[in-house]
């Protein structure tokens, strides 16, 4: 693992959108693909409304100056059963920057913000085909579970 005390983390703001859209872009390569109707001003107006929502944000890691890695969480529903939960909809590493422990810094990042936003529990979905990401996420201390969807057109 290289060294992590370069790498710093912060709140995305509107400045960020190009950077954090492009870095995006690396969700849709294989094993993903791109969402369903996905554009990029379905992108754009995403991006706006985690960086503008107060139940919201998008966690930036720099390695100096370079945008390395991405995660966008939500305070976004209250269950009856397991109280707030934080979503954690997208977390993404560049693929030159893997292996460095980056993915850890932001998933520890996305569980401080959710503590910060008194939720119980951090939850997440993944694709069946992210083998990689499983064993990351499990590796980490997280459960596993099934979820199923449906998209809405």
């Amino acid at each position: 693992m290289a060294d992590q005390t370069r790498v710093t983390i912060r709140s995305a703001t509107a400045a960020d959108e190009t950077d954090a859209l492009a870095l995006m872009e690396q969700l849709f390569e294989a094993p993903g693909g791109r969402a369903p109707g996905y554009t990029p001003e379905r992108g754009r107006a995403g991006f706006r409304g985690a960086v503008e929502m107060p139940g919201a944000d998008v966690l930036l890691a720099f390695d100096g100056n370079q945008l390395i890695g991405l995660a966008s969480v939500y305070a976004d529903i209250i269950s009856i059963r397991y109280g707030p939960r934080c979503w954690l909809q997208d977390l993404v590493v560049r693929n030159d920057q893997r292996r460095r422990g980056i993915g850890r810094l932001l998933l520890d990042a996305a569980t401080d913000w959710a503590r910060e936003h008194a939720c119980t529990h951090l939850e997440l979905s993944s694709g069946s085909g992210r083998t990689d990401a499983h064993r990351f996420y499990l590796r980490e201390g997280m459960t596993q579970s099934l979820t199923f969807q449906r998209w809405i057109e």
